[in-house]
């Protein structure tokens, strides 16, 4: 990943979801789930997400012999994606509370 490439929060949310395979129903329900269906994907969406992180090497087909159920898995390159943007939004975060306490 460039220094200036950031995920797109439904980027960082499938992959965070893949750290164990899953296929793409699961996804959508651990996110949903996960957020109390603050965030929500659209199936036409992840899969076109998928597909990028699958051509981006962040993620691999981790079983493919159900067509209906194909599941996924974070690459080591995908983890360490992952993590350095788990980095950049904690800081992100830290600057908007920093600015949130001064104004009080």
């Amino acid at each position: 990943m460039k220094k200036n490439e950031q995920l797109t929060d439904s980027m960082f949310n499938i992959m965070a979801a893949l750290t164990k395979p899953r296929h793409g129903y699961a996804i959508m329900n651990l996110i949903e789930e996960t957020t109390k269906g603050a965030i929500t994907i659209g199936p036409a969406s992840m899969y076109t997400i998928i597909k990028k992180l699958l051509s981006q090497e962040w993620i691999y087909l981790y079983d493919g012999t159900d067509s209906r159920r194909k599941t996924y898995l974070l690459t080591e390159k995908g983890r360490e994606v992952l993590e350095e943007d788990i980095k950049l939004r904690k800081l992100t975060i830290q600057l908007a509370e920093t600015g949130l306490k001064e104004v009080e």
